[in-house]
């Protein structure tokens, strides 16, 4: 930087500035080099009579690149005042700051402006343009830029599966990446890979994310830390752990988020007592790693180490709990039938809990019958007027559980009444690298009969082995035999049969769930994998249950 202002010094001196070639390329240097500085940038800018064009692109464009994203867009305004034409270049970086501030409707202005100027069939402002309304979360409008284009780039995709991502849209990430790697002609960039691998992460797709592993290391001379950590993620939240802790035992470079990811990880799979293991190595854990291992605590049921743990946090490292640490002692203590302890601790938390903390509760008081904290957890969670369905169905499950019939008829009505809706429960499957989601009663697939057919088989062969159907959590005032019929074609029940119809003999199947298995699936899976000799592994929510030769792994409480 001094090499550079001693050549503006000598421009200076020669008389050079005037030169706008010469003034362009110092402007350039200053603000968009990795070096430069945007202070002196917009020194340098200030000091030039009658600025063009590219003088105010270079700009914008070195104000976007450091996240100054209110300085660009009044460079932009500044520009337009001037008379300045923008171009091509400029819309880019004006939408990149647009997003970085999330102002839509100036967004929108600018999308106008691009179709007045005659810059829409430009392919760098249309990506830009899917950008931007993906940054908004309005996945609508960069889906319709997307079908716009007449040509498209790596970066047009790749700008495509960013946006779902940033919503959480993991199955349409891949569905995404099906449709660009089905066209052949790119090589997908980093970037979207790892939002690839974030989507296989929360599905649970294993065979595709190993994949991509392995375009990884073809195509990349080295992988850095963010992208290590996101493979392993992967692999633990896919459930092989054993793959995981391999990459993360390879690691040269190791952050405190790679032990967070492995602790938690362990955690889940139900090895706690290596989770504390792994948690001692670290000098100097911080807020994120204390999250990881409490959470291990949490899964595995240790409560004394986790009340230490959290003791240590506070006093030892100085560290003040937030809301989702306080959530996973409360969590923890809750699945002890520590209630107790538990409302004791909420009365001395520094901050009021949210909804998150009493729903786990509210599931530990359904866990253990407790109908009367269950009524005192509940009557919280109405005080911040939940709009979350299950909240109130998991109450109505309490009453109809003591069969109290009309308090959960009128927990019911209450969710009618407000109009909520409840998520329905879903199982997804991997087979052949490609996702399959089933919804209880599924017909939705072309070979439903097939898969039907082959539950009934199922249910013939586990009765030999002394399978019972368990109707005590199907809570409806009905008959025996409907219970039964509602639990055979359940959705993990559904994707169990479709697996086995459509996988070798002996491969592992992975289901994901995205509510908690119930008693008679758990039961179930135990049987199947006996009868036909398969491992299986079934997450649901944040815990896995590997199932092998009639035996699980997990923890068995309801």
């Amino acid at each position: 930087m001094e090499d550079l202002k001693q050549i503006h010094g000598q421009m200076n001196k020669l008389g050079l500035f005037c030169d706008s070639f010469c003034v362009s390329n110092l402007l350039a240097t200053c603000a968009i080099s990795n070096w430069g500085s945007m202070d002196y940038a917009s020194l340098v800018f200030s000091q030039i009579d009658d600025p063009g064009t590219f003088e105010f692109n270079t700009m914008i464009r070195g104000h976007s690149k450091h996240s100054d994203f209110e300085s660009a867009l009044k460079l932009f305004d500044e520009m337009l005042e001037r008379g300045n034409s923008p171009d091509n270049f400029t819309y880019p970086f004006v939408l990149k700051a647009c997003a970085g501030v999330g102002l839509m409707k100036f967004g929108r202005n600018i999308h106008g402006q691009v179709y007045k100027f005659g810059f829409s069939d430009d392919l760098f402002v249309q990506n830009s343009l899917i950008n931007m309304y993906g940054k908004y979360g309005n996945i609508v409008d960069s889906c319709a830029v997307f079908k716009e284009m007449e040509q498209k780039s790596v970066a047009t995709w790749s700008a495509l599966v960013a946006a779902h991502a940033n919503l959480g849209m993991w199955w349409e990430c891949l569905e995404i990446f099906g449709d660009m790697m089905e066209m052949g002609s790119w090589r997908a960039e980093e970037s979207t890979l790892v939002s690839v691998i974030s989507a296989c992460t929360n599905l649970g797709a294993l065979d595709l994310g190993t994949s991509i592993h392995g375009y990884l290391m073809r195509n990349l001379s080295g992988l850095n830390v963010i992208v290590d950590t996101s493979l392993i993620d992967m692999y633990i939240k896919c459930g092989s752990i054993e793959k995981g802790l391999g990459l993360f035992n390879k690691m040269k470079a190791k952050n405190r988020l790679s032990y967070s990811v492995v602790i938690s990880g362990l955690g889940m799979h139900g090895h706690g007592h290596k989770a504390l293991l792994q948690f001692s190595e670290m000098v100097e854990p911080d807020d994120v790693v204390y999250l990881g291992v409490l959470s291990a605590c949490r899964h595995a049921g240790l409560v004394e180490e986790g009340l230490e743990l959290f003791e240590k946090m506070r006093h030892e490292h100085k560290i003040q709990p937030t809301i989702q640490h306080y959530g996973c002692i409360l969590d923890l203590l809750g699945r002890a039938a520590m209630f107790d302890e538990a409302f004791d601790l909420i009365e001395k938390m520094s901050m009021s809990p949210n909804e998150v903390v009493w729903r786990s509760l509210l599931s530990a008081a359904r866990i253990h019958c407790n109908l009367e904290v269950g009524d005192k957890v509940a009557r919280n969670l109405m005080q911040l007027g939940s709009d979350n369905a299950g909240d109130y169905v998991m109450m109505s499950n309490m009453y109809a559980r003591a069969q109290k019939w009309t308090d959960a008829a009128s927990v019911r009505s209450m969710v009618s009444n407000r109009g909520l809706d409840q998520a329905a429960g879903l199982s997804l499957v991997e087979v052949k690298r490609k996702m399959y989601r089933f919804v209880s009663q599924d017909r939705s697939r072309s070979n439903w009969e097939e898969i039907y057919e082959m539950i009934r088989q199922m249910e013939w062969q586990l009765k030999f082995e002394g399978y019972v159907a368990d109707t005590s959590e199907v809570l409806h005032n009905v008959d025996e035999e409907e219970k039964k019929q509602r639990l055979r074609y359940h959705s993990q029940k559904l994707a169990l049969a479709f697996a086995l119809l459509l996988t070798p003999e002996h491969t592992t199947i992975r289901i994901v769930r995205n509510v908690r298995m119930c008693r008679d699936t758990h039961t179930y899976t135990k049987f199947v994998s006996v009868v036909y000799n398969r491992k299986i592994i079934v997450r649901d929510r944040n815990r896995f249950h590997h199932f092998k030769d009639g035996n699980c792994s997990c923890r068995d409480y309801w």
